[in-house]
């Protein structure tokens, strides 16, 4: 599931199992390309994960709670909680590594 979520749906869907959460620009280059890598990555885990992306400055409640000083960042929530990050335009191969070292 890839989901561009707000803040006051983001708490209900990152509270449970696992996700990864891509917290982006729309005016960011890398975070678009991102984009593209993530719709990749989903289909090659599956149901391993949800992947949510939280517009960095539309929600600037969400990137202060998680410390987010720049985009695009990767967070990994395991039942909400922080467990792996990950900044700047990351690969497939490293985020599936990421996401399947901790399922």
């Amino acid at each position: 599931m890839l989901k561009e979520v707000e803040s006051t749906e983001f708490n209900e869907l990152a509270e449970s199992g696992l996700v990864l959460v891509d917290f982006f620009s729309t005016t960011c280059g890398p975070c678009k390309m991102l984009a593209f890598v993530l719709n990749d990555v989903e289909k090659a885990v599956g149901d391993k994960v949800k992947i949510l992306k939280v517009d960095f400055d539309k929600n600037s409640d969400l990137t202060k709670k998680y410390e987010v000083k720049g985009y695009p960042t990767l967070i990994l929530l395991k039942d909400g909680t922080e467990i792996k990050r990950m900044q700047g335009l990351q690969q497939k191969p490293a985020i599936i590594k990421m996401i399947e070292e901790n399922a």
